[in-house]
């Protein structure tokens, strides 16, 4: 089977090097399980979950099914002043499996959105609680928060910030944890990185809480390379950020539903946000959803603040709460319970870790990071090219059968919480050969 399109022109490819990818392209036309098909034929194990999203494996029979009767039943209904039963059943399954203090739901189509959501609910809440004056946005570098104005604001990954000029005001940044030094080939948690939460307290001294409306970070940050918290980071990065009245926001448009083991990396480092942001496996992918998960004090505070009869909190999106998106996300999170796909998760993390871990030593290989259903490998990059090796290991995969997430210097592994350990034997076998080849 050939089925290539006879003109790539027309498409501007987000976040590709479009004219690399249109000389030899890389297409796939049907997935199922664990497996994509590409155009030439050839079954290829999805070793990334699409791109961090597809947590159940591709078209499973309940989501698709749950999309194909919501298409004939109800295609669109507005969410402005009206409703739709799906979106509220939705949002009680939903906060059934989040962190307990996080039971109000605010749903976006991305979770680029969800980030700028969350920002905007941030500076809402601290507005209706009379503190207006709390309007500065503390991210983090090496942080990827989508690709929104105030998500690459509060990003820091310097590629997706410099074409785009000042951007939003008022905002710092924590430093990142990385420190390969300290923390090479840690399996899991590195022991070493805690007291980086501190410089939190610095910001607090530069600008006084009083102007500091919220803190957001990944709990792991997954886009950057695979960066994986310090011990007793995320506990302190809570308490300073609750001495100071900061909200604190986890992106976990990664992390989220199962990744790690566990519903949320909330539950997986046992430290509770503000607020939380959330996409992709939400709905399998399946159809695009995002959402931001808040506690009921964030969500009364700005609810209550309203005359009556008004709206209270003047944003949303035509698509919040879409039909078929609900209906996808409901069909996605009643199969990760039936199906124990988060507790498979957590018993193939170990198989994952010792694997991943074998590839010390290979030609290049400078660090391994994992922890959960996530790894990365970090390669030495070649001189003057920095993600030219990675970028050669990840053709050198897909050519033998085996789909890997290239950013920077570094390889990353998420697959479907399907996987079984057969799969991750080849997954990260094919990523050994490719790393030998690539020398």
């Amino acid at each position: 089977m050939d089925a290539r399109p006879n003109d790539l022109a027309a498409f501007w490819m987000p976040f590709t090097a479009n004219r690399q990818f249109k000389a030899t392209p890389r297409l796939l036309v049907a997935a199922e399980g664990m497996h994509y098909t590409s155009h030439d034929g050839r079954q290829v194990l999805d070793g990334t979950a699409g791109l961090w999203c597809v947590n159940a494996g591709h078209a499973h029979p309940k989501i698709v099914e749950a999309i194909q009767h919501q298409a004939k039943q109800l295609d669109f209904a507005p969410t402005f002043q009206m409703g739709h039963p799906l979106a509220f059943e939705l949002a009680n399954l939903a906060t059934s499996i989040s962190p307990q203090a996080l039971n109000r739901i605010f749903y976006t189509n991305s979770g680029s959105e969800a980030v700028d959501t969350a920002l905007k609910m941030a500076l809402a809440y601290h507005r209706a609680r009379g503190e207006g004056s709390r309007t500065r946005l503390i991210g983090r570098a090496r942080g990827y928060h989508g690709v929104g104005f105030g998500g690459i604001s509060v990003g820091g990954i310097v590629g997706n910030r410099k074409a785009f000029g000042t951007m939003l005001g008022g905002v710092d940044h924590l430093p990142h944890t990385h420190a390969p030094e300290h923390q090479a080939f840690t399996r899991g948690q590195p022991e070493w990185g805690a007291h980086l939460a501190d410089e939190l307290e610095k910001l607090v001294q530069l600008h006084d809480a009083s102007t500091i409306a919220a803190v957001i970070v990944e709990p792991l940050a997954g886009s950057t390379g695979v960066l994986v918290p310090p011990k007793g980071y995320l506990e302190k990065l809570r308490a300073i950020c609750s001495k100071h009245g900061i909200l604190l926001i986890f992106d976990e448009v990664i992390s989220g539903f199962g990744r790690l083991g566990t519903a949320f990396a909330a539950d997986a480092f046992n430290v509770t946000p503000d607020l939380m942001t959330v996409a992709k496996g939400i709905s399998n992918a399946a159809v695009p959803m995002g959402a931001v998960y808040t506690t009921q004090a964030v969500h009364d505070t700005i609810v209550d603040a309203g005359p009556e009869g008004a709206i209270e909190f003047a944003h949303g999106y035509t698509y919040s709460g879409h039909p078929l998106a609900c209906a996808a996300a409901l069909a996605t999170i009643r199969v990760y319970r039936e199906e124990g796909m988060f507790e498979n998760a957590a018993r193939m993390a170990k198989p994952l870790e010792d694997a991943m871990h074998a590839l010390k030593g290979l030609p290049n290989v400078i660090d391994v990071r994992n922890f959960g259903l996530v790894g990365g490998v970090e390669l030495a990059p070649r001189d003057g090219k920095v993600g030219a090796r990675a970028y050669d290991v990840f053709v050198r995969c897909y050519e033998a059968g085996v789909l890997t997430r290239q950013t920077g210097d570094t390889i990353a592994v998420s697959p479907p919480l399907i996987i079984n350990e057969k799969q991750i034997e080849q997954l990260v076998g094919t990523l050994a050969d490719a790393i030998k080849k690539a020398a």
